[in-house]
């Protein structure tokens, strides 16, 4: 008796699991469509200074200094107790992450879309062929 009581709760708990996933597959388009509306939460601004600070030449100039002083004293540092050995390489990661973003952005120039420029109402472009000879 208590076996069937239980296969019983089994297939409701699926049941109940297929329908959780279904409602999130069909209200899928009202969680996307309020990805974009942002920018009136009160820590944004306090965050975008701080992607500024970090993406600045400032701290590009800081990184470098940061991974050759961790380098340096990983290499020549001789015996080092393990905290002291492990705040370095936190300095190290977090100067190779700074570094790394910085010389990305510079490479790459990321994704810029300049402003003022409607991109969804441009016609399409024609294709350019070389003139004849």
């Amino acid at each position: 008796m208590k076996l069937k009581q239980n296969n019983h709760n089994t297939y409701l708990f699926y049941a109940l699991l297929i329908l959780m996933f279904l409602g999130l597959l069909l209200f899928a388009n009202n969680t996307l469509a309020a990805v974009g509306a942002g920018g009136a939460l009160p820590y944004e601004t306090w965050l975008v200074n701080l992607r500024n600070s970090v993406t600045g030449p400032v701290a590009f100039t800081l990184s470098i200094v940061g991974i050759v002083v961790a380098g340096g004293i990983l290499i020549f540092g001789g015996e080092l107790n393990a905290f002291f050995r492990t705040l370095i390489f936190i300095v190290l990661v977090m100067a190779l992450l700074v570094g790394a973003n910085n010389i990305m952005t510079n490479l790459f120039q990321g994704a810029v879309i300049p402003a003022g420029v409607d991109t969804a109402n441009q016609p399409e472009t024609e294709i350019l062929t070389a003139p004849e000879m």
